[in-house]
């Protein structure tokens, strides 16, 4: 196994992040230490809140663009460091741009290749897919360090096709939107969900994998590795399934004994 260490970095801003449950599933699974610690943007400067806010995307149609941020969109980088108890609006940010900035925190000696990353953040981080030319929002940024989006988790996999349809035509009728999210209540993943540490587990799975092989997900709903675009695959996968699929439990088996 290429990795000897991996290193998982809370979000304090997502209490329902259970590190220590995750722990314990990492280690059941990989015969590495596995370790915790706070955020490294806690402690991170105004420069880093600089580089942050240069992140986010306002054109969903164009590729990365560097934006220049105000004195108010940098302050409120800063405060997201540090004021844990707020909640984070909607805003999307360049995944591989903040992978970057993250990447640059890490200290030299544990920046190595046997040392493997995982950030939890509650931001939403998007890629642009030149498939059809636009943004879309991923649980997901692969690679070292790796990056699970909790707010992706929940955005990026479509809600039920019939929850989008009530919305669009209750919309002119002045329908209370809480009424269609209550009579969806349990087909999707919600902020604050209890479910959402055991989501992650099959997130974590998918970095690792893609960090030993170079590929992170399975074709196979049966299987942790399933790359669900819908939530009701996600909820399938990670919470009724909850096994790999027979090929990637071999795979699993010759990423730990090499």
């Amino acid at each position: 196994m290429k990795i000897s260490k991996i290193i998982l970095y809370d979000e304090p801003a997502v209490p329902e992040i259970q590190i220590k449950e995750l722990v314990n599933f990492l280690q059941k699974i990989f015969p590495v230490k596995v370790e915790t610690r706070e955020t490294i943007l806690k402690f991170a400067s105004k420069d880093i809140a600089y580089n942050i806010a240069q992140c986010k995307i306002f054109n969903l149609r164009k590729d990365f663009e560097i934006h220049t941020p105000t004195n108010e969109e940098v302050s409120f980088e800063e405060l997201n460091f540090r004021d844990t108890t707020k909640t984070e609006n909607i805003i999307m940010y360049d995944g591989f741009q903040l992978q970057k900035i993250l990447s640059n925190l890490i200290s030299e000696k544990e920046h190595i290749d046997e040392i493997f990353h995982v950030f939890f953040t509650n931001k939403l981080t998007c890629t642009y897919d030149y498939n059809d030319y636009r943004y879309h929002g991923r649980s997901l940024i692969g690679s070292n360090p790796s990056i699970i989006s909790t707010t992706g988790i929940i955005e990026a996999p479509a809600k039920p096709k019939e929850y989008y349809y009530d919305l669009m035509t209750n919309y002119t009728q002045g329908v209370n939107v809480d009424k269609i999210k209550q009579k969806y209540k349990g087909a999707y993943l919600e902020y604050n969900d209890s479910k959402l540490s055991k989501i992650i587990e099959g997130y974590l799975l998918q970095a690792i994998f893609y960090y030993e092989t170079g590929e992170p997900f399975c074709k196979n709903l049966e299987c942790r590795l399933f790359n669900a675009h819908w939530q009701k695959d996600l909820l399938y996968s990670q919470l009724k399934v909850r096994n790999l699929c027979d090929r990637h439990q071999g795979v699993l088996k010759n990423i730990i004994s090499n």
